[in-house]
């Protein structure tokens, strides 16, 4: 089986994340800003995109050069053996980015590596008129960063973060993948007990037991490359069926999640109905000031509102202020609590034991971290 180049995209601030789990998949990784390169063959690509919690899509590198002109752009994509990954028919968009290169206009960029690729395709296909694209689709994307071009072709098609079981959201819904990092970036394990006393839709709760299961998220959905024709079909079922063998559904399970809201309870019972976990997750309509437990060693995750509008900033940090209150004789659990309000700490109440940057979408936030203290150690 031919190994390609390839990397997963992934939000910025979670790449180590996502180079964590290639490593945990078995692959050597780099990571980049935006990005972890790995290597590998389709049946990698599949198993990744099967995986892979925390990217965004996968991609093979299909080319990379340096360009300065647009004539040096079109001869090295030209070059390039496009027949040994398009057939005649393949549908072939392209998409651009560019940033600090001399090639600065993208939809020029994009017109330019559509000509140079149908150019190649024409000539190895013997095809006088304009290729057919009537086949099944192969999205192709042009990068140039400081003059480098990196061409590539995208395996995965909708996000990864759209794992299919979402069939209701809120006003401002957490991307699935980027709620598997806040878990990911946390002490908890499935022996023990997780909150989210903001949950809305239930994403984060509903990732948790996930990971709880060890089910693959990509599990019930399909991905791009699975359409083309140099990709088997029993590949595909193979790899699930292994990650279906994988799956844990013998541990219990300690999930909550809590919301003021009663109507975004029902909706998270829904999706956690959709997503096959109804039985694993524990949703009810309660403030965060009500909260009580006699639950130990316990983590919190939190994503509440961030109070961006001037007319919400007060309602919200009186909410940071009961979440300090509430949450302050815990000292045996853990706390990760994200929001874009740096002077969230003031009205918790607390220094944070550690803050991480992160992005929310296009959104800088940060990740205030409140971790559990210590437990002495007995001795023998």
């Amino acid at each position: 089986m031919k190994k390609f180049h390839l990397y997963a995209a992934t939000a910025s601030g979670i790449e180590a994340i996502a180079g964590r789990e290639l490593r945990d998949l078995g692959y050597e990784t780099q990571v980049e800003n935006g990005r972890v390169r790995f290597d590998g063959t389709i049946e990698d690509v599949l198993r990744a995109n099967l995986w892979l919690r925390t990217a965004d899509r996968v991609r093979i590198i299909v080319a990379e050069f340096d360009a300065v002109t647009f004539d040096e752009l079109f001869e090295a994509t030209k070059a390039v053996a496009w027949d040994e990954l398009l057939p005649m028919d393949a549908a072939f968009p392209v998409e651009g980015r560019s940033k600090k290169s001399q090639l600065h206009s993208v939809p020029d960029a994009q017109a330019i590596v559509k000509k140079a690729v149908a150019t190649k395709l024409a000539a190895v296909y013997h095809r006088r008129t304009r290729m057919p694209e009537t086949g099944a689709t192969y999205p192709l994307e042009v990068m140039i960063d400081k003059d480098h071009v990196m061409l590539t072709l995208d395996t995965t098609g909708a996000s990864l973060f759209k794992r299919g079981y979402r069939v209701g959201k809120g006003g401002a819904p957490l991307k699935e993948n980027m709620a598997a990092a806040l878990i990911a970036l946390t002490s908890w394990h499935k022996d023990m007990p997780f909150w989210d006393p903001v949950c809305g839709s239930g994403t984060i709760p509903i990732e948790a037991a996930m990971i709880g299961r060890n089910l693959a998220p990509g599990f019930n959905r399909d991905f791009t490359c699975e359409s083309w024709d140099w990709v088997p079909q029993e590949l595909g079922d193979k790899l699930r069926d292994e990650a279906d063998a994988k799956a844990d559904y013998d541990t219990p399970l300690q999930i909550f999640g809590t919301d003021i809201d009663e109507n975004m309870v029902a909706i998270a019972k829904r999706n956690a109905q959709e997503a096959g976990l109804s039985q694993d997750v524990t949703f009810r309509q309660l403030a965060v000031q009500d909260f009580k437990t006699d639950l130990k060693h316990g983590v919190i995750v939190a994503n509440p509102p961030y109070g961006e509008r001037l007319s919400d900033q007060a309602s919200v940090r009186e909410l940071y202020k009961q979440m300090g209150q509430v949450f302050k004789p815990l000292t045996d659990w853990s706390k990760y609590i994200l929001t874009a309000d740096l002077e969230f700490e003031h009205f918790y109440g607390q220094k944070a034991t550690k803050t991480r940057k992160l992005y929310n979408g296009a959104l800088r936030t940060d990740y205030f971290q409140f971790w559990a203290k210590r437990q002495p150690r007995h001795r023998e």
